[in-house]
């Protein structure tokens, strides 16, 4: 069972002697993840195609290939040390209804969404095991899930089967791995304003309007940040959060569970 976990940590030595891996951690939430765990005093490994200028540990690694998965965690545990804390953000998005994605659509994104999340975890197990055990007693997984998850959204039938089957994921692996010390959640974002939204709405015939209508279905009225989104990873992800599993915790402006007048 977990460990009790010093509660007194102040935020910012909250991670200190923690090593955190974020897949997909050279953009968006998942480097705003990437900042937010490393300045809370981790050491911070992000598995990406890409690479940024930012002070963490870069390794290549491709979520879809186990070889090169099992080779970038090899990486980490050599470079770092035991892994206490995963999030697995790497994700690919989709649009369309149920009729307009392909197979080879539909393998892709699976592949990426979900069973890259399989792929991650399975290889850092061992790690994350070993950080549970050891000196710290701490580890966590936090998988990158969707408002998709929860509420029915138009012309998201593949994303939206994918973040389902995230959430399901979720539950299933915190009751699988409790019994370890390792704890599982995930975070439902509604829509953020990161580089991929930003990509939708350049396509678009009026950004601007595009831009209004995303911001609009959110009661708050705002698209949320990747700041937002990554300050619920790092809560979740933390060892002050030590009776929190099988948790989806929703950053999505209230979309999800308030029904508001329309405002004038």
């Amino acid at each position: 069972m977990p460990r009790t976990t010093d509660h007194h940590r102040t935020p910012r030595a909250e991670y200190e002697g923690l090593v955190a891996v974020v897949t997909g951690g050279a953009s968006g939430i998942g480097l705003a993840t990437a900042r937010e765990l490393h300045a809370r005093g981790a050491e911070v490994a992000v598995l990406d195609l890409a690479a940024t200028d930012e002070p963490f540990l870069h390794v290549h690694c491709d979520v879809t290939d186990d070889q090169a998965v099992r080779t970038a965690v090899d990486t980490v545990t050599n470079e770092l040390g035991d892994i206490h804390v995963l999030v697995n953000n790497a994700g690919i998005g989709a649009q369309g209804t149920v009729e307009d994605n392909t197979p080879d659509e539909w393998h892709r994104v699976l592949d990426v969404n979900v069973i890259g999340i399989a792929r991650v975890t399975t290889a850092a197990l061992p790690a994350l095991r070993k950080a549970a055990a050891g000196g710290a007693g701490h580890a966590a997984i936090v998988n990158m899930c969707s408002i998709a998850a929860t509420a029915g959204l138009p012309r998201r039938a593949l994303y939206s089967a994918s973040k389902g089957a995230v959430l399901a994921l979720t539950r299933a692996m915190a009751a699988d791995h409790l019994c370890e010390g390792i704890r599982v959640c995930c975070v439902n974002p509604g829509t953020v304003d990161t580089p991929w939204v930003g990509r939708l709405l350049s396509a678009a015939d009026d950004a601007d309007a595009e831009r209004a209508a995303l911001a609009a279905r959110q009661p708050s009225g705002r698209l949320v940040s990747a700041e937002e989104v990554a300050a619920a990873v790092a809560y979740l992800a933390g060892p002050r959060s030590g009776a929190t599993t099988g948790t989806d915790l929703a950053v999505d402006g209230g979309m999800q569970a308030l029904r508001l007048p329309p405002r004038p």
